[in-house]
C-alpha cells in the first residue's frame, strides 16, 4: 500500500514538468549523479523537501486547471510563468534552491528508505495544511 502511495506521487510529479518549468530541472539530475553514489539528506532538508513538497502541490492543483483551459497560446505562458514564480517562490520559502529540490527529489526517489522517510514527512505536512 505505502509502496503504490510513493509510485502514485512519483508518477504525479513525473508530469509536473509539463506544467512547471522548475522542475524539469529534476529529470536531468540522477543522470549527472551517474557513479552510484548515494546523496546524504539532512533531516532539516528533508522536512524543508516535505514543506516544499506539498506547496508546490497546492500551487500545481491552482494552475493546473486554467492551463488546460487556456486556449491562446500566449494565456498559458502567462499562467506558466506565474506557476513557475510560484513553485519556485515556495521552493525557496523552505531554504532550498530549484537545484537542492531536485537534488532532494532524486535522492528521494533512488533510496527505499529515504523515500519512506520523506512519505512519512509528506503525509505529515499534508495534515497540518
Amino acid at each position: 500500500m505505502m509502496r503504490k502511495i510513493v509510485l502514485r506521487a512519483v508518477a504525479l510529479i513525473g508530469l509536473l514538468p509539463f506544467y512547471f518549468a522548475p522542475v524539469a530541472y529534476a529529470q536531468q539530475q540522477p543522470a549527472q549523479q551517474g557513479s552510484g553514489q548515494q546523496v546524504k539528506v539532512s533531516d532539516k532538508e528533508l522536512r524543508a523537501f516535505a514543506k516544499a513538497y506539498v506547496e508546490f502541490h497546492k500551487v500545481r492543483q491552482r494552475y493546473e486547471p486554467a492551463m488546460k483551459n487556456a486556449n491562446d497560446p500566449a494565456e498559458k505562458e502567462k499562467i506558466q510563468q506565474e506557476g513557475n514564480s510560484k513553485v519556485k517562490q515556495a521552493i525557496e520559502k523552505q531554504g532550498l534552491t530549484v537545484e537542492s529540490y531536485n537534488r532532494i527529489f532524486a535522492a528521494v526517489n533512488a533510496n527505499e528508505e529515504l523515500r519512506k522517510k520523506a512519505l512519512k514527512l509528506v503525509n505529515e505536512e499534508r495534515k497540518r495544511s
